[in-house]
């Protein structure tokens, strides 16, 4: 449980504007860049990966570090100036969080028409026009990550999951190695959340 240190101070943040500020660093940045959380029942933290639950926000960059540090120096306390009740594996359960989120958005586009998968496939829409994101499994053979990759040399790439979580985000069995997404909100979406999936594993 995080207590509230006597000469703690709190600089009020409303959640207005086009800015966050990070509790743990003090900088103001972009919400896609960071991890919101909030002060649920009985006291406790709640991660808000979504960014959608009532009640007023705390903010931390989505930086493995950062987040440590506001956990470890009991920083949501300080800045809720009341008593939180923080889960001792927040870090590691806001990265499975953010994970699930990342591959809920690969499912999504499925659903919506605007993914491909499999090498064939995504090298055919490659060819035709440029594509939002590339998504490609931690395990795939590299030859074929560097083919595609030379096909859309300015196209974002998402390297982050195995070819068996691929395959589950795109409701297959087995192993998938390539996805690609098309232009638009959803990849725009997935390319933000997998940049904080990646700060939260120190990988940014």
């Amino acid at each position: 449980m995080d207590e509230i240190e006597p000469d703690a101070t709190n600089e009020e943040d409303d959640e207005t504007g086009p800015l966050r500020r990070c509790i743990a660093s003090g900088e103001r940045l972009d919400p896609d860049r960071m991890i919101r959380f909030v002060v649920g029942p009985e006291d406790r933290l709640v991660p808000d990966v979504a960014g959608k639950l009532p009640g007023r926000g705390f903010w931390v960059s989505a930086d493995r570090d950062r987040l440590r540090q506001a956990i470890a120096k009991h920083l949501f306390a300080r800045a809720a100036r009341r008593t939180v009740k923080v889960d001792p594996d927040l870090a590691e359960l806001v990265e499975r969080l953010v994970e699930r989120q990342c591959l809920d958005m690969i499912g999504l586009a499925k659903r919506a028409g605007a993914a491909v998968a499999g090498f064939d496939k995504v090298e055919a829409m490659l060819r035709k026009a440029p594509v939002g994101v590339l998504v490609e499994a931690i395990d795939g053979a590299a030859d074929g990550r560097d083919k595609l990759r030379r096909l859309a040399p300015d196209a974002p790439v998402v390297s982050l999951f195995s070819a068996a979580m691929l395959a589950g985000a795109m409701g297959r069995d087995g192993i998938l190695v390539h996805v690609a997404i098309a232009r638009g909100k959803l990849a725009q979406r997935l390319v933000a959340a997998s940049d904080r999936l990646a700060g939260l594993r120190g990988l940014a």
